[in-house]
This record gives C-alpha cells, structure tokens and sequence, in this order.
C-alpha cells in the first residue's frame, strides 16, 4: 500500500507524469471540463472534499513553479482568495521558492484549462474556486 498523503490513484500518476512547467487544473463543482481533458473527479457532496482541502493534498506531492487564477475570485470570493494566497505562501516557503501568481478573465480560464494535464473536480460550490498549478522542478 502506497505510503504517502497522496491515495488516488489517477491522481498520483498524472503528478509523478508531470513536466516543468505541465499544467494541472484544481477547480470546483461547476467549472465545465473540456471534454478532450482528463476529469479526475473528487466531489462526493456539496462541500466535500474542499477546494482547498485538495489543494493541499496535492501540492503535497507536486512541485509548484506558478498559478493562473480567474481574476473575479478578488471581487467574488474574497475570503477563499485570501486563503488560497496564504497556502500558495507557505508552500513557495516549504519549496524554497515564490510562487508567481497570473490573474485572467474567467472566460480564459477556461479555455486554458484545455491544456491542462488534467482537470480535479472538488465538491467546492462557491464562486470561482478555481486554479491551475504549473509544475516546477525540484533542482
């Protein structure tokens, strides 16, 4: 039995697949996944597991370099954004490194998420509750 926080296995084996710079989308309950994208879906309910939740779990394991977040989570979501932020804080600080953070419209997210390795779904039902991780190196 793996050893590790991380225990999905489809979602183990996209990070240990990942390239510097492989892209992998964490998003909540509604975001539409491209239909060409691989869905990993983790919602069980409303509200469960978190967006936040897998985020930590799965940074965990990858090695983060930057993020591409819907610029209307600022208005929308104020408080996820200021935890969202705080997070990507303390994992640029157990990385050693600063996570670079990109703002877009909403609607280009969503077509970035196209290129994305793959999509997690969260049951996370509140606004915008979306991020991509591009992968960094650990040298």
């Amino acid at each position: 039995m793996k050893k590790g926080v991380l225990l999905n296995a489809e979602l183990s084996a996209v990070i240990a697949r990942l390239g510097h710079t492989d892209q992998l989308t964490l998003c909540d309950a509604g975001l539409p996944i491209p239909a060409v994208t691989q869905r990993i879906d983790l919602a069980l309910s409303q509200g469960v597991p978190t967006f936040l939740q897998v985020l930590g779990v799965v940074t965990q394991e990858m090695q983060v370099e930057s993020a591409i977040l819907a610029e209307e989570i600022v208005e929308q979501n104020p408080a996820l954004h200021q935890a969202l932020l705080a997070q990507l804080t303390e994992l640029g600080q157990r990385q050693g490194n600063t996570i670079s953070l990109r703002y877009i419209s909403h609607e280009a997210f969503k077509a970035q998420t196209g290129h994305s390795r793959a999509v997690i779904r969260s049951g996370e039902c509140s606004p915008y509750a979306n991020l991509i991780l591009c992968a960094g190196v650990t040298f």
